[in-house]
Parts: structure tokens; C-alpha cells; sequence
């Protein structure tokens, strides 16, 4: 509901008025596996209080490691039995030698997703890879099952953030007159140093180094800058299924998962190990969702 709000109806998630149930499992720095295993096992214990039926996971394990030994992953496989769909970045090293896909997204029942790069377009012909891990994981199973969009994706600021501070003040300069523009960086110094050194430029060189401040931070407004990465991709996965829910509420974690599979799209010339059964289609898996 924050992208619709922010944004006067212009973004709006695909499941806008799911209900959520946050579950933070970290404070800074890197997420652990343990940390990963303490947030499914509260999820498990509070299912049916919550009416939890999807769980998004956006973060991965330590270390490659078979489904059959690794804790985490054999309690992705305790929530499907418990009529939980679980869903799971598969991660980003594709580019890295043997692109490891780590637990949680190399358990067979949870549904890995893989990043898809569309060039920001509706154009399918321009549809590429994202720099997605994909298998086969160590147990010989595929994954990604499916890709969604992994990179150009619009999404809120995190308030009361430095983040939010720079987007805000290079969205007001990006705004500001001329003459405003060094009154505007004095009365904001100390949240961007380089812009603290630049109150002296010409006008036309401190235009060029706000464009240059919001294209690196991938900066739309002062509520919004574009993401990438399978942590974003994923979401999206977990939000048709929502959707899919909210048509069938009798679905299972496996109709769930074969329904997305079976209505994917195929990305041209590229590997099947790399792109799973292809790009989830919103549209048909809802639409297919009833009639499971």
C-alpha cells in the first residue's frame, strides 16, 4: 500500500492489500544461516495465528550443502507439508565459477527464483539474464525453477534512512532554480560530501553533478529508486502467488509452484539451467489458479 500512497496511485504492488506479517531476522551487516533458521521456525510456530500461507525469503545460507543434512532446508520442507508456500532468491553469483545456489533456495520444495533482465521494456525480444546463481545444486535439482524482473525495479525508500536523506535533497535540487541551488546545498551540508565540496561550482558543472547523484544512486524521486537483484525478484514471485490464493484459496505449496512453472515463458537463446522453466506470466497463473 506505500508504493500506491507515495506515489499517487502511480506504483502499486501486486498484491497491494495482502496482509503482511514482518519478520526481521538481522540488524546489520550479514544474515547468517542461523539467523535465516530462528525466522522460519518462529514463522512454523505462529502459522496459524498468523494465517501465514507464503513466506518470502530474500537472503541465503553460509555454504552449499545437500537438502537431506542442512537444517534450513529441511525446514523449508516442514512449512510446504504444513501448507506453506515458500519462496527463495536463488541468489547472485551466476558470474562467480559454479554459481553455488545455497540454502535456503536448494531445497527441493521451495519455489527458487532467478533474476530477469527486461531492459526496463515491454519488448519480450529485449528480455535478458540477470547475473542469477543457478544450479544444478549439489543434490542435482534444478534452480531456478522461474525468473521475474531482477533489476529496474521501483521500489520505496526506506524512511528516516541516509538513503532517504540523499534521494530527498538530490530530488529538491534536481527541482530548485538556478539561484536556489547553493542555498539548498549549505543548508544541507554534511549529507553528501561530495556535494559539500561542490557549493563553489559553476551552475551548469553542479547540474551535471546532481544528474550524475541521481543516476548512480538509481534515484526517481524522493520516495522511490530502482533496485536490482534476486532478493527483488523473488517478491514479486511471492506476490502472484498471493494472487493465486486469493482466487483458489485451496491451493497447495506444490499446486502453487507447478502452476507457475507450467504458465512461465521461455527467455530465447538462453540456458535452461539458467533461466528454470522461464519468466512468470501474473496473468495466466491466476488465471489457471481456480482450476487446479
Amino acid at each position: 500500500m506505500i508504493l500506491q500512497v507515495l506515489s499517487d496511485g502511480f506504483y502499486r504492488g501486486i498484491a497491494s492489500e495482502a496482509k503482511l506479517v514482518l519478520v526481521k531476522i538481522g540488524r546489520t551487516g550479514r544474515i547468517t544461516e542461523a539467523q535465516i533458521q530462528e525466522g522460519l521456525d518462529w514463522v512454523l510456530a505462529n502459522a496459524v495465528k498468523y494465517q501465514i500461507k507464503i513466506v518470502n525469503i530474500s537472503a541465503g545460507g553460509d555454504y552449499e550443502e545437500s537438502y537431506l543434512t542442512n537444517t534450513l532446508s529441511r525446514t523449508v520442507e516442514r512449512c510446504a507439508r504444513a501448507g506453506i508456500t515458500v519462496v527463495c532468491a536463488v541468489g547472485n553469483a551466476g558470474y562467480i565459477p559454479g554459481h553455488p545456489v545455497l540454502p535456503p533456495a536448494s531445497a527441493p520444495s521451495c519455489i527458487a527464483v532467478g533474476g530477469l533482465d527486461d531492459q526496463n521494456s515491454l519488448d519480450r525480444a529485449r528480455r535478458g539474464m540477470y547475473r542469477s546463481s543457478y544450479g544444478p545444486t549439489v543434490d542435482g535439482l534444478q534452480k531456478p525453477e522461474v525468473i521475474a524482473p531482477g533489476i529496474w525495479v521501483a521500489a520505496p525508500i526506506l524512511p528516516h534512512t541516509p538513503t532517504a536523506e540523499e534521494a530527498e535533497l538530490y530530488s529538491r535540487l534536481d527541482m530548485a532554480a538556478d539561484e536556489e541551488l547553493p542555498a539548498l546545498i549549505e543548508q544541507n551540508r554534511g549529507v553528501d560530501e561530495d556535494l559539500d565540496k561542490a557549493f563553489d561550482l559553476r551552475i551548469p558543472m553542479l547540474r551535471q553533478l546532481i544528474t550524475i547523484k541521481l543516476r548512480e544512486g538509481n534515484v526517481i524521486n524522493e520516495h522511490y529508486k530502482y533496485v536490482d537483484g534476486t532478493s527483488f525478484a523473488a517478491p514479486i514471485v511471492s506476490s502472484i502467488a498471493a494472487c493465486m490464493l486469493e482466487a483458489n484459496p485451496r491451493l497447495t505449496p506444490p499446486q502453487v509452484k507447478r502452476i507457475l512453472i507450467e504458465t512461465a515463458e521461455r527467455v530465447h537463446d538462453v540456458e535452461v539451467d539458467r533461466q528454470g522453466w522461464g519468466v512468470v506470466n501474473a496473468r495466466n497463473a491466476v488465471s489457471r489458479a481456480p482450476f487446479a
